[in-house]
């Protein structure tokens, strides 16, 4: 718990779903490029560029190395975040190349919106199917010349895909692409999926014990199926009055395809070393903490929870209490929760009908005083 010395004894931090907690080497590492090297990558020939565009370059190699894909055929870009990445690459998916475009009905709003967006642009049918109760998809499912935008794990109740390498490989023989959600995925479910073949892999950093920043990892198969239309500085190599070169043809330099305009680089270099620190971490504690809860919500006779297994996410409501006052009175003990529908409406409050929810989500922060002092605190609720 070093690396989170700076959090308060009391403050029982429960929202890693949203963001997670940032430790000490990664906070170092983003003040190490500010305060000694802060300068632009790829565009300066003195010594802090180099320092910098190496560091960069160690991170991007570090992101495929992390979810073990192979860098002949995959490449790492970064954008804001999950939502941006998606938008991104479903915004230049040429025309008369699928059709119809799939997701799931367990989507957040990224790719649920996101996938609406891209189904009215190229003028094809969008299908919304459901999850089978552990997570996973129907594989009976038709994904011909279809493109599959699905969510890796549930930022509800951290339900996995399962079956993805199996629905991976049936929607590439299928004639199909597949980019995967995997903002709630990468921070503790990376053997979900590492090896894992898919066309792009959209993640959020900041979920990933990193600064705010987006990751794209995309094969390089996927870009003849994109048209170019957001461009910018650091993505050509020349420019004439009405044509240009892109950077990206170079196969050296093929991850500026997404990376429009200057980038961030401190919050790569740190991302790196949120990925070198994530590496050395054991989740034995998280485990255990997530199902001292899960067993304690599940045994509550007013609790209703959502979940079917132990998480580290857990979603769920109080019989006859406002999730939002819930949410409310716990703040006042210093215990940080999410309360609401987790930018998941479709599925839970048009689908499902569920009431606004209370979210419980831990990362490798969390310290067992935390789990003993939210569980004291809804027993008293309870018992209210």
């Amino acid at each position: 718990m070093d690396d989170f010395a700076y959090l308060s004894p009391d403050a029982a931090y429960f929202d890693a779903a949203c963001q997670s907690l940032r430790p000490a080497p990664v906070i170092q590492a983003l003040n190490d490029y500010y305060q000694n090297f802060n300068s632009c990558g790829e565009r300066v020939k003195y010594a802090w560029g180099k320092q910098t565009d190496e560091k960069v370059a160690a991170t991007r190699a570090k992101v495929l190395q992390y979810l073990k894909l192979s860098p002949r055929e995959y490449f790492t870009s970064f954008t804001l975040n999950t939502t941006y990445g998606l938008n991104l690459i479903l915004s230049q998916i040429a025309p008369n190349q699928f059709v119809k475009i799939i997701t799931s009905n367990l989507e957040h709003n990224s790719p649920f919106l996101a996938t609406i967006a891209a189904a009215k642009r190229l003028g094809i049918p969008r299908e919304v199917i459901d999850r089978e109760p552990d997570g996973s998809i129907n594989s009976s499912h038709d994904f011909t010349k279809s493109i599959v935008v699905f969510g890796a794990v549930s930022n509800i109740d951290g339900r996995e895909l399962k079956n993805l390498k199996e629905i991976v490989k049936k929607i590439h023989q299928q004639g199909g692409i597949i980019i995967l959600d995997a903002a709630q995925a990468l921070a503790h479910n990376a053997e979900l999926l590492a090896k894992t073949e898919a066309d792009a892999i959209c993640a959020s950093a900041h979920k990933m014990y990193a600064p705010s920043l987006g990751i794209i990892v995309a094969h390089k198969d996927l870009l003849p199926k994109l048209e170019v239309n957001f461009l910018g500085g650091g993505m050509v190599d020349d420019v004439e009055k009405s044509t240009f070169q892109l950077s990206a043809e170079n196969p050296a330099h093929i991850y500026t395809r997404f990376e429009a305009g200057l980038q961030a680089w401190g919050e790569i270099i740190a991302l790196g070393a949120a990925i070198d620190w994530r590496m050395q971490q054991n989740t034995k504690n998280l485990m255990a903490y997530s199902k001292s809860n899960f067993e304690f919500l599940r045994g509550q006779n007013r609790i209703k929870l959502l979940n079917r297994e132990f998480s580290p996410t857990l979603s769920f409501c109080v019989e006859g209490l406002d999730s939002h006052l819930l949410g409310a009175a716990l703040s006042h003990e210093n215990i940080m929760v999410r309360t609401g529908y987790f930018c998941a409406h479709y599925y839970l409050s048009h689908q499902n009908n569920y009431p606004p929810l209370v979210r419980v989500s831990l990362g490798l922060h969390n310290r067992e005083s935390d789990i003993a002092k939210f569980q004291d605190a809804m027993r008293k609720v309870l018992e209210a």
